[in-house]
């Protein structure tokens, strides 16, 4: 059973950096991508970026561009999400997340196993 286990969240000011980290346990998967989504309080949840395992290949959506570097170590097993310059809007419950299938995609409706997620706080 693949599960998922978010941490690094944490209370910043803007300006400043964070690095989360997705431990994946479990997978037997031949192939699959990984995500980072992330849900503000009253909005709904939005990807922010994703890497298909087969081949690297990364997706960012707009407002992560620039910003945030998605990266991997598989002899760890995790995922990381660098995150720079941080602005109160990035405020919210980070969460990562895996799809079976090639390719990238930062639809939610395609991933199938969700971490428990990590709260990261902007404050301006």
């Amino acid at each position: 059973q693949v599960q998922l286990v978010e941490s690094g969240g944490n209370l910043v000011h803007s300006g400043g950096s964070l690095r989360l980290s997705c431990a994946v346990s479990g997978m037997t998967w031949d192939y699959y991508g990984i995500g980072w989504f992330r849900q503000a309080p009253g909005k709904e949840r939005e990807g922010v970026a994703c890497m298909d395992t087969s081949d690297g290949n990364i997706l960012y959506a707009d407002a992560a561009k620039g910003r945030f570097t998605i990266s991997r170590d598989n002899a760890k097993s995790t995922v990381y999400l660098q995150m720079k310059d941080l602005k109160p809007e990035d405020t919210g419950v980070y969460y990562c997340a895996v799809y079976r299938a090639y390719g990238v995609t930062l639809f939610a409706v395609a991933y199938e196993v969700w971490g428990q997620g990590t709260q990261v706080t902007v404050s301006s």
